[in-house]
């Protein structure tokens, strides 16, 4: 593990701790359903109804298990990768209490993952890839890509930087080593940011954008609100990395 990635990990150790900015409820994200409501609309439309049972769905930062619950509510296989072990043994707990069986590992978004080749109908990352350097998501998403099935799906939710006035004020008073990053000045935490463009430049490569939309969000962070853009993108595999 090099040095960026453990201060990334004890950044988020220390708020799964003590939170001033995470949830601990145990629901899933709003655009995570949202996502999977048109999913299965359009499953219906073209005639191949999406069978939620029949997935495996692999949650990249799973944190206490809010998203994988959601999955394995509803009957799919799911693993959890997360490196905070606080997240990792509330995740764990609350799915003892609820008889569900997930399948959490302590893992790095940004490493290799420890799956087979074409083994996941459903990948979701919402804000957890954010954290990861240049170095990190170039793993992430070759990985991503990799493990994917070819007509599996890829949800993802990335922090936006137009319209977000919070966020260029963050890059300009807090950057982080790389463009478009700054350091959290309440969670000591590097966050990426993207625009547009550089969002299609990061993810074409790998996957087809079938949607992608911005939405704005109120985060509350050490009892100040603040209000935020996130890419909101709907992906699909693609057979081959265009190099």
């Amino acid at each position: 593990m090099n040095l960026f990635t453990k201060r990334q990990e004890t950044a988020w150790e220390r708020e799964y701790q003590k939170p001033r900015m995470l949830s601990r409820k145990n629901v899933p994200h709003a655009d995570v359903v949202r996502f999977m409501r048109e999913l299965k609309k359009t499953g219906k439309k073209e005639g191949v109804p999406l069978d939620v049972s029949e997935m495996t769905v692999l949650d990249l930062g799973s944190g206490t298990g809010r998203n994988a619950f959601y999955f394995a509510e509803q009957g799919a296989r799911v693993v959890g990768f997360e490196f905070s072990d606080t997240a990792l043994q509330l995740a764990k707990r609350y799915a003892e209490n609820a008889n569900l069986s997930i399948d959490y590992r302590k893992q790095d978004i940004g490493a290799l993952y420890p799956l087979p080749d074409t083994s996941v109908d459903l990948a979701i990352d919402v804000t957890s890839s954010n954290s990861l350097d240049a170095t990190g998501r170039e793993i992430y998403l070759k990985e991503v890509q990799r493990v994917l099935k070819e007509d599996g799906k890829f949800f993802v939710r990335a922090l936006c930087r137009e319209g977000d006035q919070n966020a260029k004020v963050l890059i300009r008073d807090m950057p982080g080593h790389e463009p478009n990053t700054y350091i959290h000045p309440d969670l000591a935490l590097e966050e990426k940011v993207f625009s547009e463009a550089e969002f299609r430049e990061t993810y074409e490569p790998y996957f087809t954008i079938e949607r992608l939309e911005r939405s704005f969000h109120y985060t509350t962070v050490a009892g100040r609100r603040y209000k935020r853009a996130f890419w909101i993108a709907r992906l699909s595999k693609k057979n081959a990395h265009a190099s």
